[in-house]
């Protein structure tokens, strides 16, 4: 489904028109739910792997960075995004630069950044710290799928010369370099916070080595959480409204990792329960998908900095805060959406 590019609201009072602008937190967050509802979380399965060729994350066509938090999320419901096994999308004026066209016609899907506010608090001496608050605000600008681009290259997918964590044995390596405690048996899959390890059933339970990876994934990305690594609160309350919390970031970055290992079988384990409680959660803050996705994104990103040869590969990507000290540049990749 393409989206259009959202337009603010308008309203007429006393033979005037007053712009109301759009609500991008709640149009997001409708989306989800929607998706919720039909059944089908839509980061359990954002692409085909029998027509793609393996999960892809999205990134952009010019610059070839990937595309962060909700972004993953908003661009993976596009039936665009991963049905012709092409990650890349644009801007127009990205796609015009490089002599390439959108075609005539063709709708845009959403993406979102925040542009960083500064207001100072004159009362305040200079050099206090607190006299400049900081807020973030959330924006959108419209992005082109590959499929609608005339001129542009076509797309190739990396080797595994070229990729090395997309190799059977990533998965491996990066629980090797953790350090994380593995305890092989038994029939559940689970991590105890309590001790401090993950549990697994023996790989010979699983049918596919990719359902076996996967899983043990989803266990690490709950590992992240433990208070000398990424310290999520969410892993120390008892109660089931945190508990399904968790497991949504669980869900999301599993979802991440895995698709930048090129694991194309993901299996998820959280049934109605949890979307029962997600869909509450959702409904009750607009802003909790956004947390979610962020959260999921540097659980992805602490894994996957295990792999030696994916964190060689990131060590010259600019840093991903470097465009929010002030206006962001239009048409470059969205700044990292933090909770």
């Amino acid at each position: 489904m393409s989206i259009t590019t959202t337009r603010s609201r308008h309203e007429t009072r006393g033979g005037k028109t007053r712009h109301e602008a759009p609500d991008h937190y709640q149009e997001v967050t409708d989306r989800i739910i929607a998706a919720l509802e039909a059944g089908t979380p839509p980061w359990r399965k954002p692409w085909d792997p029998d027509k793609t060729g393996g999960p892809a994350m999205p990134r952009n066509a010019t610059t070839g960075r990937r595309y962060r938090g909700i972004n993953v999320l908003t661009l993976g419901m596009s039936t665009l995004a991963f049905a012709s096994g092409d990650p890349r999308w644009a801007t127009y004026k990205q796609a015009e630069e490089r002599g390439w066209q959108v075609r005539r016609g063709e709708r845009g899907t959403t993406g979102y950044f925040f542009k960083r506010l500064e207001i100072r608090d004159d009362s305040k001496p200079e050099g206090d710290d607190d006299a400049v608050r900081r807020i973030p605000l959330l924006r959108a600008f419209t992005l082109f799928h590959a499929s609608q681009i005339d001129g542009i290259p076509d797309y190739v997918p990396p080797t595994i010369a070229e990729a090395p964590w997309r190799a059977p044995e990533a998965t491996s390596i990066i629980l090797a370099n953790s350090r994380a405690v593995l305890r092989i048996g038994g029939e559940q899959a689970f991590y105890s916070p309590t001790t401090d390890h993950i549990q697994m059933p023996p790989d010979v339970a699983f049918a596919t080595s990719d359902g076996y990876c996967s899983t043990l994934i989803h266990e690490m990305s709950h590992w992240t959480g433990g208070p000398d690594r990424l310290d999520r609160d969410l892993l120390k309350r008892p109660s089931s409204h945190d508990r399904a919390r968790e497991e949504l970031r669980a869900e999301i970055g599993q979802m991440m990792v895995c698709a930048e290992l090129g694991i194309a079988t993901t299996e998820f384990s959280n049934g109605a329960a949890y979307v029962a409680h997600w869909l509450d959660a959702l409904r009750s803050d607009r802003k909790e998908i956004f947390r979610a996705a962020a959260d999921a994104q540097r659980i992805a990103d602490y894994l996957l900095a295990f792999h030696p040869d994916y964190a060689t590969s990131q060590a010259d990507v600019p840093d991903e805060g470097a465009a929010g000290a002030g206006e962001p540049v239009p048409d470059a990749d969205p700044l990292p959406l933090a909770a």
